[in-house]
This record gives C-alpha cells, structure tokens and sequence, in this order.
C-alpha cells in the first residue's frame, strides 16, 4: 500500500512554493508539464519501464527559467569549486544557458559558460566549443539524463582536451536502478567512481516517490514505480 504522507502539507500555497526542497519542485514541474509519463516502456537497456521521463517537453520560457533556478540551487547546495559551466550539446545547451543565468541573478555567480558542437566548424572562429575558453578552469557538466555514460565520457574527455579539469557533472533526474544486472551501482555513482567527480541530480526517483505518496490518486502509479525500484534499484543510492 501507499505510504501515508506525514511530512508538511502545502495547503493554500503554489505548487513551487520557494518552501519546497529542489527536489520536490522539480518533481512536480515535471509531472505537472507530462515531462514524466506514466505506462509501459520500453527502455534502451532491455527492460520494461513504468515511467519515461523526457525533458525536451519543458519548452516553455518559464520551465526553462524555472529549470536554470534549480540547476543554480543544486550546483550552489553541493559547494563545488568550479568556475565554468559546460553544456553537453544537443540538450545541456539551454539548461546550462539558464544555469548561468540563474547563478548571476539568484546567487551572485557571475560564471562563464560554453558548450560543444557535434560537428567541428570549419570555417569563422572554427573548433567544436562555442562560449568562454575552459582551458585552466574546474569544469562542470550540465546535461539533461545520464543514462550508459557514454555521452558523459565524451563531454569529459573534450573539456580535458581542452585543458580544463572536470569537477562536477550535474543531470536533471537520477533513475537510481542498476546500470547493469551484474552492477549494483548506478550510472551516476558509476561516473562518480571511475571519473573522481562530484555527480548529482535535480532530484531522484526516491524523490518522485515522496511526491507520489502525498496524493492518493496516485496510489497505481506509486505502486508500480515501487516495484521497479525493488527489482533494479542500485544498491548504492548516495545523496545525489
């Protein structure tokens, strides 16, 4: 059965009242703007999913607005050193654009940013990066989703390239299951380990679990997104 709620109750107030963790606000941004869907499907991975989670579908000016504050509030709780912001294109583009944003207006952070092209530019300024130069600078990732790393270790290997030295890596959701069946790990903890970063999420399945159980109506989809978790949830879920 659904768990009873026993936290506070926002009663009166907005859905993304400033009171709620970061967590919680984007858990509900997502299920209010159907960037989290709910049903049966099928994943890269080979497993079935309850629930599929596309970011893309914010693509208004106050999600991303929205989206840039919850970047900047969740770089700024982790207390990294860094000095540059890194969009992984295509996705991490405009999320690290509002991060900077963000960072300037709510947090006093006045940080350079810059972002990759998929195809090196042969004419112009050239090159593959467009934005501040990384070089000498502690680099962190913004992106969307982590899901095999494999895009994850390009961004990390062009930023060191590029003479900067990656310290953070910062996605918008981590589906806290097992990378592989033979891992016990995520792929966020995964990256974690074997790059030396500092990885972290706007929020967690954990998370959208907690915001599931403060309404009854959604008892079916708790219970399904419960059982997921049970049969390839990682075993080393950190604080992300």
């Amino acid at each position: 059965m659904i768990p009873i709620w026993t936290g506070p109750v926002n009663r009166g107030r907005s859905r993304y009242n400033p009171g709620m963790d970061t967590a919680e606000r984007f858990v509900r941004l997502i299920l209010d703007r159907g960037a989290l869907r709910f049903g049966t499907f099928a994943l890269k991975s080979g497993r079935t999913s309850p629930y599929f989670f596309n970011l893309a579908t914010l693509d208004r000016g106050g999600d991303l607005a929205t989206l840039g504050e919850l970047y900047a509030e969740t770089l700024t709780a982790a207390g990294l050193d860094f000095d540059l912001l890194f969009g992984a294109a295509y996705k991490g583009i405009p999320l690290v654009s509002a991060a900077a944003v963000a960072l300037a207006r709510r947090h006093g952070r006045d940080v350079p940013w810059c972002f990759n092209r998929k195809e090196a530019k042969d004419h112009g300024e050239g090159g593959v990066l467009v934005g501040a130069n990384p070089r000498g600078t502690r680099a962190v990732v913004i992106d969307d989703v982590l899901t095999a790393g494999t895009a994850a270790g390009e961004a990390l290997r062009l930023l060191r390239a590029h003479g900067a030295a990656p310290v953070g890596f910062v996605v918008a959701l981590d589906r806290e299951e097992r990378a592989t069946e033979d891992s016990p790990s995520s792929a966020l903890r995964l990256l974690e380990k074997r790059e030396g970063l500092d990885v972290r999420a706007l929020a967690r399945l954990s998370d959208v679990l907690r915001v599931l159980a403060q309404d009854p109506r959604r008892q079916k989809e708790w219970e399904a997104l419960e059982a997921y978790r049970s049969r390839y949830g990682a075993r080393d879920t950190a604080a992300a």
